[in-house]
């Protein structure tokens, strides 16, 4: 067993934090917020029918975008309650619970490899801090070697970037694009939100 997620923490501490977190951005869509600029960078990112996994997918919102937009989406959440909204408000991708340090798709029926990975929405940070190799090592072994992954996560969480930077190459990747904001201004030292854009290290 491995240990449990931050997430999981909050959601043991607060019963109510995963219905919370699931009419907040509910109620963000019925005011007709923008909820998918993350979606529309990875969609640029890939030709139509691209095999895409969502990693910590929460209630769905990326996911559903990405599969509207004509991708074959798979998203794994470790929240059970996540993935029960996902699937009510955005049928379309296979939604899965499953913890991302245990991730092994393959043995779920879904053998082949993705060719882009998004992890959005903090989810980094959420990670028990012992799993975070572990989990970004499994996202590497999902992804097709041509592929990359866009992992995206705020400053101020416990997590510096230069340790993750750390994290990733031990797992296999190497920093393709890295950017500050979601619509593609460059990332500084300066910056307090990180998007990574990385390749596997072989590729």
């Amino acid at each position: 067993m491995v240990e449990q997620s931050i997430w999981m923490q909050k959601v043991a501490a607060d019963p109510g934090h995963s219905q919370w977190y699931i009419e907040r951005f509910r109620s963000m869509a019925r005011a007709g917020q923008d909820l998918a600029g993350e979606a529309r960078l990875i969609d640029a990112m890939v030709p139509r029918g691209a095999r895409i996994l969502d990693a910590g997918c929460g209630p769905g919102r990326l996911g559903g975008y990405l599969a509207e937009a004509g991708h074959t989406v798979v998203g794994v959440d470790v929240d059970p309650a996540l993935i029960a909204a996902a699937e009510q408000d955005h049928p379309g991708p296979r939604w899965l619970v499953g913890d991302l340090a245990e991730l092994d798709l393959p043995s779920r029926g879904i053998p082949e490899p993705f060719d882009i990975i998004v992890s959005a929405g903090n989810v980094m940070t959420f990670l028990a801090p012992s799993t975070r190799v572990q989990v970004l090592g499994r996202l590497r072994a999902h992804l097709d070697d041509s592929g990359r992954a866009v992992i995206g996560f705020g400053s101020g969480r416990d997590y510096e970037f230069s340790q993750f930077f750390d994290d990733a190459a031990a797992a296999g990747f190497t920093p393709d694009v890295l950017l500050s904001t979601w619509d593609l201004r460059p990332f500084t030292e300066n910056s307090d939100f990180l998007v990574a854009i990385l390749r596997p290290s072989s590729a």
